[in-house]
């Protein structure tokens, strides 16, 4: 208990985020029935600049490059964001040096 109280926070959150999109099932270019967090989805505003992000996520993680472009231009750059962040992170925990990568 008490190493995971030493994980940051924000670690766990990205990593569970990554790992419950990779669980879920893609979903062909803009499904209107979708369970959907989005404030401005869940207000009844049609258009979000983030829209449809976490479906380019998740298509992305099961190899479905065409899909996840179709569904946000932006799915591809933001997953290796996260990533990254991920890898920073861990590497902060563990205390890795800077130089290695």
């Amino acid at each position: 208990m008490k190493m995971l109280r030493q994980i940051p926070v924000e670690l766990i959150i990205w990593t569970t985020a990554l790992i419950l999109l990779a669980l879920d099932e893609p979903q062909k270019s803009h499904v209107q029935n979708h369970f959907t967090f989005c404030p401005l989805a869940n207000l009844g505003v049609s258009w979000c600049p983030g829209c449809g992000l976490g479906r380019s996520i998740t298509n992305l993680l099961h190899g479905n490059i065409k899909e996840s472009i179709e569904q946000h231009w932006f799915g591809i750059p933001a997953l290796l964001i996260l990533l990254y962040r991920i890898w920073v992170l861990i590497r902060q925990r563990i205390g890795l040096k800077k130089g290695l990568i």
